[in-house]
């Protein structure tokens, strides 16, 4: 997939794809920070109840456990990894090339 920028304020282009490349950097910086701490929240679920967050997932999803508030937090803090560590891969294939 291709972008086009289409930049009618007379920037120069290579400020407006430096500017545009430290966004992505920052943004992709942010997606590891989230992806390490919600993965090391269900590192230690997963610790605590021997069991994989992937297999807690399908568990989960089928209804096999109770209400206890350690399983809705874990349910909350995979969805977070799952989030931010597509984020992450998205933002990892982006590739900005400078055609002038």
């Amino acid at each position: 997939m291709a972008m086009k920028i289409d930049f009618k304020r007379g920037y120069p282009m290579q400020e407006v794809s430096n500017i545009i490349k430290s966004a992505l950097m920052r943004d992709a910086r942010i997606a590891s920070y989230k992806k390490k701490k919600y993965g090391g929240i269900c590192k230690r679920f997963e610790e605590k109840y021997n069991m994989n967050s992937n297999v807690f997932m399908d568990k989960w999803d089928s209804g096999k456990l109770d209400d206890r508030d350690d399983y809705f937090d874990w349910f909350a803090a995979k969805k977070g990894l799952d989030i931010w560590d597509r984020r992450l891969q998205i933002l990892a294939g982006v590739n900005i090339l400078n055609e002038c």
